[in-house]
């Protein structure tokens, strides 16, 4: 699953470089959502299933709010613990600062969806 997440967040760099929403895909090159420049995270089907917003607070579909990603990178889940962290470099680690994979070059909050929050 670690190897799979590596590479979906490999594809979202290099498919998305310069465009306005970046694209999800799956290992078999399969666009399974998006996340558009204002933050709303998209299906394959192109319906809203969440949404970023600019102080890092992320919300599922009923904009719920399930968690919050900070300006340094840490991940707080909705009960305003600890989940993990993005780091500058890219890396990401979980609450016990194990090494989950890497994001570099991408947004640190849509990193933080993607490993977090489990919108795809």
């Amino acid at each position: 699953m670690k190897k799979l997440r590596f590479f979906l967040v490999m594809m979202l760099v290099c498919l998305t470089t310069g465009l306005s929403a970046q694209t999800i895909r799956n290992a078999n090159n399969v666009q399974v959502g998006k996340i558009e420049s204002d933050g709303t995270v998209r299906n394959a089907n192109n319906s809203r299933i969440g949404k970023i917003e600019s102080d890092g607070t992320v919300r599922n579909a009923n904009n719920s709010r399930i968690g919050k990603v900070e300006s340094d990178g840490t991940v707080r889940n909705a009960n305003n613990s600890r989940v993990g962290k993005v780091e500058s470099d890219g890396t990401v680690r979980d609450a016990n600062n194990s090494r989950m994979g890497s994001a570099s070059g991408v947004n640190k909050k849509y990193a933080a969806a993607f490993f977090f929050f489990d919108f795809f």
